[in-house]
């Protein structure tokens, strides 16, 4: 369970992405029935510590030593990342952390903090699009994919630039306290519930981008009928295009496909009715357009590696109803 997080900050810290985990884990929101976390903001290096480019300092009431007790170790961006070198004792920590169970969470360069500890050896991980070759040169064993919002492989989840941060840090609370804890700090955040993943960090575009999202009502026509059949032929129709010009249209505006995009929202929707609700996995998988029970399993297990009977024991909310 997540209750202890802590975030590990170095020398030339970048404002936003520091930010980033303060929002998520360390705001007071019990009284809208959100988990209160045990949150610390640490010092890895000797206070006080730049910030960005040096035009304010910071300095921090715990040191690394606060470390040893979190459940999720937070990394953000520093400034200097791709070329600088970590203390000993922080790399130490990481390491004993994912050790005891622990898991570690980066954004953008915080990755070669991870990388010098050698945690993404043999494992596949992600930074800023811009950092990807460097980590790759710096670390020849990571596995670096530059074209996904962020990666999860077990204790150790990565992620690109700025506010792909946020995507991945609701992808841990929802993965360790369900949907709905997570929706709801989206909500409040003011920012989309779900990116998955495997989404592009960015759309390489053949043409000039345009101001018209040639699209989003045909996106919102899916979200109103997961239940149904959806084929891109529907979807073109509607659209007015042509299934291929539509096909390619979707994929340069959301970074995935029509079918990649509502087997996801339908998975989403699944975790929503199991929490929430007393209806039996066979309605809900006709509620979300699987058809039975056991093609929802198949979905289910593939996206979050768990049974909707497992998800629905783990999250079940207090005042589900029929």
């Amino acid at each position: 369970m997540l209750n202890n997080v802590a975030v590990a900050v170095a020398n030339g810290v970048a404002p936003f992405e520091l930010g980033i985990f303060c929002e998520v884990f360390g705001v007071d929101r019990s009284a809208v029935g959100l988990p209160v976390y045990d949150f610390a903001v640490c010092a890895a290096e000797d206070n006080p510590l730049a910030v960005g480019d040096g035009h304010y300092g910071l300095t921090l009431p715990h040191g690394p030593d606060r470390l040893e007790e979190a459940d999720l170790i937070c990394l953000p961006a520093d400034r200097e990342a791709p070329v600088r070198d970590y203390p000993a004792a922080l790399l130490a920590s990481l390491h004993r952390a994912v050790d005891r169970g622990a898991r570690v969470l980066s954004v953008c360069s915080g990755a070669f903090v991870l990388g010098a500890a050698g945690l993404l050896d043999d494992r596949r991980c992600t930074t800023h699009w811009m950092h990807a070759p460097a980590l790759a040169r710096r670390f020849p064993r990571a596995r670096v994919d530059p074209d996904v919002l962020y990666v999860d492989e077990g204790p150790v989840v990565t992620s690109a630039g700025t506010a792909s941060g946020i995507d991945a840090c609701l992808h841990v609370v929802r993965q360790e306290q369900g949907a709905e804890v997570a929706n709801t700090i989206a909500r409040r955040m003011v920012v989309p519930p779900h990116r998955d993943g495997g989404q592009a960090q960015y759309i390489r575009r053949p043409l000039p981008r345009t101001s018209c999202d040639t699209v989003g009502a045909v996106i919102g026509w899916m979200a109103r009928h997961l239940d149904g059949e959806i084929t891109v032929e529907q979807l073109a129709e509607r659209a007015h295009m042509s299934p291929r010009t539509f096909a390619r249209r979707f994929l340069q505006e959301t970074g995935t496909t029509p079918y990649q995009w509502v087997l996801r929202q339908r998975v989403l929707l699944a975790q929503e009715l199991l929490e929430a609700t007393d209806e039996t996995v066979d309605a809900i998988a006709g509620r979300c357009g699987f058809g039975n029970a056991a093609a929802l399993r198949h979905h289910f297990l593939r996206a979050l590696g768990t049974t909707p009977n497992a998800f629905r024991r783990a999250f079940r909310g207090p005042q589900a109803v029929a």
